[in-house]
């Protein structure tokens, strides 16, 4: 059998209709009914093949692990294997600027009070009274106190910190604006990943639905769209834009 006969099998032992496979995958009955016919030309490429199917066969029962490997032998020009995509990748670790040190406030404050002391000393003569019979001699005018430096704080550049919890697996990618890949994995449902961007990055969902999305803290709302393109620029007030 091949793997769309399968699949429809499967759903139909199970008792379930297109349409409530499609609620529980969150995949289009469109692209269920073509995929039952060995049609995977809706799914928007072999990455997004494989997450279909995968999450197909977990709704109706059946092992995805065979089918997988399967479409992968049909499908030899795939630039990336089964074991590839279900593999987890290590996050984007982000370098946090280091703040001013207290050590360096405390010895310019040091620094003002002891120029102040000198000040003070140089002004009064030291303390001592000329007698009314004694010459009078002009002072020399005291040198000014030590000039102190403002304390300068290095601006920290803006951090978009990106949140995603899974309720269902979903397949994520993040890319540079000159196309570089940066991540690219899967999220398995009841999993959070966290990532700190300081510059803007392309990200893709392959199940919207399936994942709960917060940027900076604020929600994002996912829409139907398989798979969905946001455009995350840190340096912007309102970050997320659908690309």
């Amino acid at each position: 059998m091949s793997i769309g006969e399968t699949l429809a099998a499967a759903r139909q032992q199970a008792g379930l209709t297109v349409a409530q496979v499609s609620q529980q995958t969150r995949i289009r009955e469109t692209i269920i009914r073509a995929i039952e016919r060995d049609d995977f030309s809706s799914c928007g490429g072999d990455f997004y093949a494989r997450g279909h199917i995968r999450s197909i066969a977990s709704a109706v029962g059946t092992d995805p692990v065979p089918l997988i490997r399967e479409y992968d032998q049909e499908h030899p020009a795939s630039g990336m294997r089964a074991a590839e995509i279900f593999e987890p990748a290590t996050p984007i670790k982000i370098r946090e600027p280091r703040p001013f040190g207290l050590g360096k406030v405390l010895i310019v404050v040091l620094l003002a009070v002891i120029g102040f002391g000198v000040y003070r000393l140089v002004s009064t003569g030291g303390g001592s009274h000329p007698s009314a019979s004694a010459t009078h001699h002009p002072t020399a005018s005291p040198k000014a106190s030590a000039t102190i430096k403002p304390v300068v704080h290095t601006p920290v550049p803006p951090v978009a910190v990106i949140k995603v919890t899974a309720m269902q697996d979903c397949w994520i990618g993040f890319t540079s604006p000159s196309g570089k890949q940066l991540y690219q994995g899967t999220i398995l449902a009841g999993q959070s990943k966290t990532w700190r961007e300081k510059h803007v990055v392309s990200m893709v969902i392959g199940n919207p639905p399936g994942i709960v999305l917060t940027v900076n803290g604020r929600a994002e709302t996912m829409s139907a769209v398989y798979p969905l393109t946001l455009s995350i620029n840190p340096q912007s007030k309102t970050p997320v834009t659908t690309g």
